[in-house]
């Protein structure tokens, strides 16, 4: 019987896929490597670019929030212009109103009143004074209403006083002040 020694061939053999194994598991390995750095540098260049667009819009941000600044400056110097325009407007349009109370309060004053203070507060015109008879600070007060400068009389105090000797009716009332109408062409 002739015998053939199988276990070279079988240890070959072996030795052949063990190489093999080896081989393609190198190889697998080299892929996988250059799977993952090529995952790596993808996803580092997405990275670069996604931080280049970030870097690009805060110098964006910061060009647009130093314009929201000079914006908001602008609006607020408006502003300050505008209510020094009113300001100006209003002292324009009252700039005679003084004037015009006292030569009013001349023309409406019926004789035996006598004024003894006048104080103006905006619209309201506050007086003092005395009169030799209630019916005259009756009649001062329709004198009052049927003026075009002057409206809303209304009496605080009247009572009785003796002032040198003399007996008179001292009264406060306040009144106010029509206000002219001021037309967009800047005349009364």
């Amino acid at each position: 019987m002739i015998r053939i020694n199988l276990l070279p061939h079988r240890a070959e053999k072996r030795r052949a896929r063990r190489q093999q194994f080896y081989g393609l598991l190198g190889s697998v390995s080299v892929l996988a490597a250059l799977i993952v750095f090529l995952g790596y540098s993808v996803i580092s260049g997405y990275i670069t670019a996604q931080e280049a667009k970030n870097d690009f819009l805060k110098k964006e941000i910061a060009v647009l929030d130093k314009q929201l600044d000079q914006i908001k400056r602008l609006k607020e110097q408006t502003q300050a212009l505008l209510a020094r325009k009113q300001i100006i407007e209003s002292l324009q349009r009252d700039r005679a109103e003084a004037v015009r109370l006292l030569s009013e309060m001349v023309k409406q004053m019926p004789e035996g009143v006598y004024i003894r203070s006048l104080k103006q507060d905006g619209v309201k015109v506050s007086l003092n004074g005395y009169a030799q008879s209630s019916a005259r600070v009756s009649t001062l007060m329709r004198n009052i209403e049927a003026s075009p400068w002057l409206e809303k009389p209304q009496l605080i105090e009247i009572k009785a006083v003796t002032l040198d000797k003399r007996r008179l009716n001292e009264f406060s009332m306040t009144v106010a002040l029509k206000r002219v109408a001021v037309d967009e062409g800047g005349k009364k």
